[in-house]
């Protein structure tokens, strides 16, 4: 078994695992690491754990130390570099008349790289705007274009429920989220109750999917031919969470309230959903 820790770069982002080579980290310590972007400074997320050596192909890195009082200093010399980077490198994109939005920048802990992260509708020749910006910073410079998701991380926000965004408060990764997910919970298909600030499918459609997922596979659907009570008819209507069917039986036309267990299944139905309305709505799933 293999010990290691897991160090986290960003408040919310993904964790990445090294060696701690003897150190006695702790939870929340920051500890300088040699990562494929040069040295950082991260948090550790995780400790004490033990893994399986040969699920490793590659070996870990060790930590290089616990960041001291200098490294800290560093980091706050850091967080000034940034904002100023970013006053800069909007005026220079203005300048170049680029259709781009900044969103943020960052520098590694080294100061080896500096990484701007923007959003544009369309792909950015942004060539001349590296030499314009290397030129003033005496540094490698990396711009990257990022999706609305990530946009809506890094600026963060309040979503329809009035809490900040899931994704800028705890979700370590992004989803996939589907029309299916928000048909199956029986959601309305209006665009604006669906997707969120970054107007995307809401992240927390994919919460609750699997208990959906369940319920979907024993809960007669809307067509199906069901024997009740009161006869044989067809289900108009269903009810996931409570497991209600609405009937309507075929000789009196009455609609009928029944549980789902209390039917025998003929001949079930099947989800369908209009293709005009999937392809308007498409859009929303992609990033």
């Amino acid at each position: 078994m293999l010990k290691i820790i897991g160090v986290r770069f960003k408040s919310i982002g993904k964790i990445y695992y090294f060696d701690p080579a003897g150190h006695d980290v702790k939870q929340n310590d920051k500890v300088i690491v040699e990562t494929a972007r040069g040295v950082e400074c991260g948090e550790v997320a995780l400790t004490d754990k033990e893994i399986d050596e040969t699920k490793f192909t590659t070996p870990l890195k060790p930590i290089i130390r616990i960041a001291n009082q200098q490294d800290m200093a560093a980091i706050e010399r850091n967080k000034k570099k940034e904002a100023e980077a970013f006053e800069i490198c909007k005026q220079k994109i203005e300048a170049h008349k680029l259709k781009m939005n900044l969103i943020e920048a960052e520098t590694t802990f080294d100061n080896s790289k500096l990484l701007f992260y923007f959003t544009a509708e369309n792909r950015v020749d942004f060539r001349e705007l590296v030499k314009d910006l290397a030129s003033v910073f005496r540094t490698r410079i990396e711009l990257r274009q990022i999706g609305v998701r990530d946009e809506a991380r890094m600026l963060g926000g309040l979503g329809i429920c009035g809490q900040p965004f899931c994704c800028s408060r705890f979700l370590g990764e992004f989803h996939p989220v589907s029309i299916k997910m928000a048909k199956e919970q029986s959601l309305s298909l209006n665009p604006t109750k669906i997707s969120g600030t970054c107007g995307r499918l809401m992240c927390c459609l994919k919460y609750e999917q699997d208990s959906y997922e369940q319920l979907f596979k024993t809960t007669p659907k809307v067509g199906a031919i069901v024997k009740t009570a009161d006869g044989r008819g067809i289900v108009q209507e269903t009810n996931l969470l409570t497991g209600k069917l609405h009937v309507k039986i075929d000789k009196t036309d009455n609609v009928v309230v029944v549980d789902k267990n209390d039917v025998e299944v003929i001949k079930d139905g099947s989800a369908r959903m209009n293709k005009n309305e999937l392809n308007a709505l498409k859009e929303l799933e992609d990033d």
